[in-house]
């Protein structure tokens, strides 16, 4: 069975694997343990931080795995029939799978930058890409992840894709975060990167290291919409490694026909391919550039369908990227030492709701991988569909948790560490924030609530339970009004909780 769509109810095949589920209790047990309030446990206990698992005196190194345009779905030990990820599935194999992972913000810089400095990109007024040139003040620079592992004495470095704003505005400077680079200035995070990789296993380690390695794909499906918009106003196609990387992808086996292809080998359309119901006027401000809404309006079932298949091509791409990553920490004798995250920073809408790209509240472009694997320590093989975990907010802490080091008192994100190692941690979040340039979103696990900044139907809200396509905005039918105006009451109080500032544009009384 494909998985169209994540949904809390439904096993999609996940639920006939082998690996256990770390939170497969009932809704109404999880509810009873976490009624305190909407905000219970939204910030990280910091004198819980658990010691080292190694041996006593030794941290362990920490590895981050990061893709670019991955959404939840792309990966096979998810149970979807149409990728084949055997790399990613490794470390799934030997750690927790958080299904329930969110990104701060569906598009790439922002998201990006919360996951290395550990806050909302609101904060410090970065909401898109075109904000990679602000100016990100010291004191935020001295509490990023480099900063903070190597005054813990750990070794920092970081390969491959940057796309962040930098010290003074100098953007994708890598070093302000608290790194040394690996790979040359400007890498992509393609084979140059899995070089890199490989040649620093092999060094000698007189200390623990952390160290991020930032692929590009399958960000090179960007390509394909743009390519078609540009072919049809005769606009001139940009040459480069990214298009011969998608032109690979998008070709058919080899001896079969086009019939063929798209009878057995092309995945279907997903089923939520249709437009939403009352989709929010606001929607077309997020990042809705001309090529978007021409493919949106005129691309054929074959289109989006062969942009399925270029999508799983290209994440088959990066899977074997990461498996010679894997395959070089392994003969480096460094696997049993070393605690692997692997995550992305956005997704795709991969033709759910006629869209690609990302920047939208929509599940398929906020709902990102998240593993968390660590060989003989965390609970191989376990999916966690039960909490709602930010790769921005909870990286940092988690991966801090792992080495022994406090993070800084302002940060409001958890370690998944507990759950990572199977342990039962009560006063989870019950709802987290997810924001983009003119949105604001209060994701409620089984609910979303969203308001746009522009447009007359400025407000969105799903019944994820009812509906987990997302076909319906259900926020202006009469019998969810109660839980429309809970929605916009929770979303000021998440704000006022964080000591963070709600914009008025997104506070709707009524």
């Amino acid at each position: 069975m494909e998985r169209d769509w994540w949904h809390p109810k439904k096993d999609y095949v996940i639920g006939k694997q082998k690996g256990r589920f770390l939170a497969d209790i009932s809704r109404r047990e999880f509810l009873a343990l976490s009624a305190a309030s909407i905000m219970s446990g939204t910030l990280l206990d910091k004198d819980s931080v658990s010691k080292p698992a190694t041996l006593p005196g030794k941290k362990p190194n920490i590895l981050v795995i990061m893709t670019d345009q991955q959404n939840a779905g792309m990966m096979s030990c998810t149970g979807n029939p149409w990728v084949k990820t055997p790399n990613i599935d490794r470390i799934a194999d030997e750690g927790v799978r958080f299904e329930r992972a969110y990104c701060v913000n569906p598009v790439c810089m922002p998201s990006r930058f919360a996951m290395l400095a550990g806050i909302n990109p609101s904060v410090v007024g970065i909401e898109s890409n075109a904000d990679v040139d602000k100016l990100i003040s010291p004191e935020i620079l001295h509490n990023t992840m480099g900063a903070i592992f190597r005054r813990a004495g750990y070794r920092t470095v970081y390969g491959g894709r940057v796309h962040m704003p930098g010290q003074q505005g100098v953007k994708n400077n890598i070093r302000a975060y608290g790194f040394d680079l690996i790979t040359p200035e400007g890498s992509e995070g393609r084979d140059e990167l899995v070089a890199a990789s490989e040649q620093f296993f092999k060094q000698k380690h007189d200390q623990p290291f952390l160290m991020v390695a930032s692929f590009m794909n399958p960000h090179d499906i960007c390509y394909m919409a743009i390519n078609a918009y540009c072919r049809q106003t005769g606009e001139k196609i940009l040459p480069g490694v990214h298009q011969e990387c998608l032109n690979d992808a998008m070709k058919m086996p080899e001896g079969i026909s086009e019939k063929e292809f798209f009878d057995k080998y092309c995945p279907p359309l997903p089923a939520n391919h249709g437009i939403q119901e009352n989709e929010p006027d606001g929607l077309a401000a997020l990042d809705w550039r001309p090529f978007r809404a021409y493919v949106r309006q005129n691309w054929t079932e074959k289109d989006w369908r062969l942009h399925r298949w270029a999508y799983a091509r290209l994440t088959e791409r990066v899977d074997a990227e990461i498996g010679r990553v894997l395959d070089g920490l392994e003969r480096a004798g460094l696997m049993e030492d070393t605690v692997i995250v692997f995550t992305s920073d956005h997704g795709d809408m991969d033709a759910a709701h006629r869209m690609e790209h990302k920047t939208v509240p929509y599940e398929e472009a906020i709902n990102i991988p998240f593993i968390v694997s660590w060989k003989g320590v965390t609970k191989a093989g376990t999916v966690d569909r039960e909490h709602l975990v930010s790769s921005g907010l909870d990286l940092i802490p988690t991966i801090s948790d792992f080495a022994g080091i406090k993070v800084p008192s302002e940060f409001i994100g958890r370690s998944v560490r507990k759950l990572a190692e199977g342990s039962i941690v009560k006063d989870w979040r019950s709802s987290m924030v997810i924001e983009d340039e003119n949105l604001r979103m209060l994701h409620m696990r089984d609910k979303k609530y969203a308001v746009y900044a522009t447009g007359n139907r400025r407000e969105q809200f799903v019944d994820m339970e009812k509906d987990p396509g997302e076909m319906r905005n259900v926020a202006y039918e009469p019998a969810y009004k109660s839980q429309v105006e809970r929605g916009r009451r929770l979303l000021k109080e998440w704000y006022a909780a964080h000591n963070m500032n709600l914009d008025p544009k997104y506070i709707i009384e009524k």
